[in-house]
């Protein structure tokens, strides 16, 4: 697709989601530090385990000290309820000990100083953190410029046909944030996620519900059912 046509593609989808979910309230802001290791907990998993496995580790080990001095075991334990927690445990740690002996401190507020690209590179170099949690915490924390691709975000802009098919989410980061205006990055993110959780699902997605048909190459390409004498 061309440039210009996907540009106003996506203004068109922006639009469409917005007149029928609503602007979508603003998400809890947290610190960067914190909004990072809420993200690695978010992998697999959903919203009410996230949370659940994130007060439980701050429970037991309230401060990013008592988590990095934890033990691995320790730190999974207390974040089973979110899956994959012998995965993400020792990530966490690791994070936490890179970031004491770089920086001398627990905390990644100086990366709000940065530009929205330094920022990046700066907290993807990070053990474990791709573009995707990158994102989050630029968006969500700092408030800057970025786009995260989840698993929805992916599914409804290659279903939709705003990226080429076979895109994968790494690249959709970069494709997306050029199709859109910064302002719009917030809103358009959290809307699209919701799309895909309650209507353009993975395996049978729900497209007489969808408000966005019109717009979309997959329903337009899909094998219509025949009409009924």
């Amino acid at each position: 697709m061309h440039r210009e046509s996907a540009t106003k593609l996506a203004m068109q989808l922006h639009r469409a989601l917005l007149a029928h979910y609503g602007v979508p309230e603003p998400k809890e802001q947290r610190d960067p530090l914190s909004e990072l290791v809420m993200t690695i907990l978010s992998q697999n998993t959903s919203d009410t385990n996230t949370a659940r496995a994130y007060a439980e580790l701050r429970r037991r080990h309230p401060t990013w000290d008592k988590v990095r001095t934890a033990s691995d075991e320790e730190v999974a334990d207390a974040i089973r309820v979110g899956g994959l927690a012998n995965v993400k445990a020792p990530r966490i740690r690791r994070i936490l000990d890179d970031l004491l002996q770089e920086r001398g401190e627990l905390s990644l507020d100086f990366v709000g100083d940065l530009d929205t690209a330094e920022a990046r590179r700066y907290l993807e170099g990070m053990h474990g953190v791709g573009p995707k949690t990158a994102a989050c915490v630029l968006l969500f924390s700092l408030h800057k410029p970025a786009m995260p691709v989840d698993t929805h975000v992916h599914r409804v802009a290659l279903r939709v046909g705003l990226i080429p098919k076979g895109t994968n989410a790494e690249k959709a980061h970069t494709l997306l944030e050029e199709l859109l205006p910064p302002q719009s990055y917030y809103p358009f993110h959290l809307n699209v996620i919701r799309h895909g959780r309650e209507i353009c699902h993975a395996a049978r997605p729900a497209c007489e519900d969808c408000p966005v048909t019109a717009l979309c190459a997959y329903f337009a390409e899909r094998p219509q059912e025949p009409s009924s004498a």
